[in-house]
């Protein structure tokens, strides 16, 4: 298994929105409002990787994860960490978030944030167990409940 940065030779944006869909399945119907990852075309992931900084997952010449990272002012935002169901909980999303840790140290930035939904607690369990730790509590447009949390994970200098 390798993790590779994506760059202008990637060309499979179809198996990348299908494992990002497959990864974020659990969430359809738990969730309010619907996923972002739903309204993502091949065309919108290839202008995502020309914006962000993406890294893949691939075990032989299977795509088996990923993940996203913005730049902001104070921080690293990790968007889109993906992971198949199938090859969930043997490690690879900490190692994606390891490649995020070494991203935001290379760049002089002190902190990764994250963005999860309130309704999955599993997953801030493991961003908990991950080092990061709830920062807020916010509301996507429309909405007058909570509805995702930001975490942080403030990073050694």
């Amino acid at each position: 298994m390798r993790i590779v940065p994506l760059d202008q030779t990637f060309t499979r944006w179809d198996e990348l929105l299908a494992l990002i869909l497959s990864a974020f399945a659990s969430m359809n119907g738990r969730i309010d409002p619907p996923s972002s990852a739903l309204k993502l075309t091949t065309a919108s992931l290839a202008e995502k990787a020309g914006t962000e900084i993406g890294h893949v997952a691939i075990d032989g010449e299977k795509l088996i994860g990923c993940l996203f990272l913005r730049p902001e002012a104070d921080c690293l935002y990790v968007g889109k960490l993906a992971v198949l169901p199938e090859v969930q909980g043997k490690g690879l999303g900490k190692r994606l978030l390891t490649i995020a840790e070494e991203t935001a140290a290379a760049l002089g930035l002190p902190a990764l944030r994250l963005e999860t939904r309130i309704e999955l607690t599993d997953n801030h369990a493991v961003f908990a167990a991950w080092g990061f730790s709830r920062t807020a509590e916010k509301a996507h447009p429309g909405f007058a409940r909570t509805t995702f949390i930001e975490m942080r994970k403030v990073l050694a200098s």
